[in-house]
């Protein structure tokens, strides 16, 4: 099938027009500065754009994103429309597009608030210019709600659980779900014979325990903020921090929401920046702050991978993934670092090759297994597109 991705984020819209026969991408493209300066950036069979244009809504951006398409001959070969949802709330798997979805997922609007609207637009706007086609939602959360109580619950009464369903959710399933797949393929193992630990890496960031095929747990909490360091979040905190600069700075709820979501990470460590290649870049020139960010990150992220393993009867591969997962040689040199204790020993070679010439591992023989494996997100919600319709 020919299966339209949609990925609609809190300013841009991703696209991907996904052939599931041999799993490569037609089309794809991003349009971007929703609101502000709008732009697309796509390829396609035809011939590539990259200009500025109008966008004030989502709703222009899926219009620009049709236009496009039929610019390219590929509006009558689309067969159904894949969405990624950032927050799925109660459901546990993919659903196809209906009412009662989009009017759900606007219910937890507080669940995800930069996304969550977002989503019903684009499900909206796509059934207005793709009147015929059958759409699905796949969501980045469904893959973590296979989690036992005891991963999920927080200590805080009960009753908030039951009553507003306050609990750890988790992010990034779809990629974790997805190379999670692939690394029980490329090991040639069944599911209900693998144990592995995943980590999403990007400016967004988070880490999963994967028993056979199932999540058992993961770092990201109610909402994308919990667990690991990353661009611009903290990540886990102690909560009393934020009632500290309440009563001595004085900032208040919206304050506190920037400074832990936009202001803190990599950017609040360094001060410089929240990329990682800029980080990386400058702790090689001697930047003491981003030393610190490098070292607070990598640290984290192998003290969560650690916790993680508790959840396993043992890892037959811990999986590197995401922009910063599969490109930066540094970053996974200081987690297995940190991880010898578990046994991981890099091969600093096959490392710097990005695991290339070696199916992906990068860990030297007979020493606890490290792979990098790429991420396919758009292919996976084409994929369970498919099989929904």
């Amino acid at each position: 099938m020919k299966i339209l991705v949609l990925n609609c984020g809190s300013s841009s819209v991703k696209f991907a027009v996904i052939d599931t026969k041999n799993k490569m991408a037609i089309s794809s493209g991003l349009v971007e500065n929703i609101g502000v300066n709008g732009h697309i950036k796509a390829k396609g069979p035809i011939n590539p754009i990259d200009e500025f244009l109008d966008v004030p809504t989502h709703a222009e951006a899926i219009l620009a994103i049709q236009q496009y398409l039929k610019k390219q001959d590929l509006i009558n070969v689309i067969e159904a429309i894949g969405h990624r949802v950032v927050h799925g709330g109660k459901y546990v798997k993919s659903e196809p597009v209906t009412q009662e979805v989009i009017d759900y997922i606007r219910s937890i609007t507080l669940f995800a608030p930069l996304h969550e609207p977002a989503h019903a637009i684009g499900m909206e706007e796509a059934k207005k210019y793709f009147p015929s086609l059958p759409q699905v939602a796949v969501f980045d959360t469904a893959f973590h709600q296979t989690m036992p109580p005891k991963a999920f619950l927080y200590g805080i009464p009960y009753e908030i659980y039951q009553d507003l369903k306050v609990r750890r959710y988790g992010f990034h399933g779809t990629s974790h779900r997805y190379v999670s797949g692939e690394a029980i393929r490329l090991l040639n193992k069944k599911p209900e014979d693998t144990y592995l630990i995943t980590a999403h890496l990007g400016n967004g960031s988070s880490a999963a325990a994967i028993s056979q095929g199932q999540c058992v747990d993961t770092t990201m909490g109610f909402t994308p903020l919990d667990g690991l360091v990353m661009g611009t979040r903290s990540g886990s905190i102690d909560p009393a921090i934020l009632f500290f600069l309440n009563k001595t700075l004085g900032y208040d709820i919206d304050r506190l929401d920037k400074l832990v979501n936009k202001e803190s990470g990599l950017l609040g460590l360094s001060g410089l920046s929240n990329d990682m290649r800029t980080i990386t870049q400058a702790a090689s020139e001697g930047h003491e702050r981003a030393k610190i960010a490098l070292e607070v990150f990598c640290y984290k992220l192998a003290r969560e991978i650690g916790g993680l393993a508790m959840a396993l009867p043992r890892i037959d591969a811990l999986i590197f993934t995401g922009g910063i997962g599969e490109n930066s040689v540094i970053v996974r040199e200081l987690v297995l670092k940190n991880l010898s204790i578990l046994g991981y020993d890099i091969d600093p070679e096959k490392n710097v090759n990005h695991g290339k010439k070696s199916s992906g591992i990068i860990t030297k023989d007979g020493s606890a297994k490290a792979m990098i494996i790429a991420t396919n997100e758009e292919l996976l919600i084409a994929m369970d597109t498919e099989v929904m319709v």
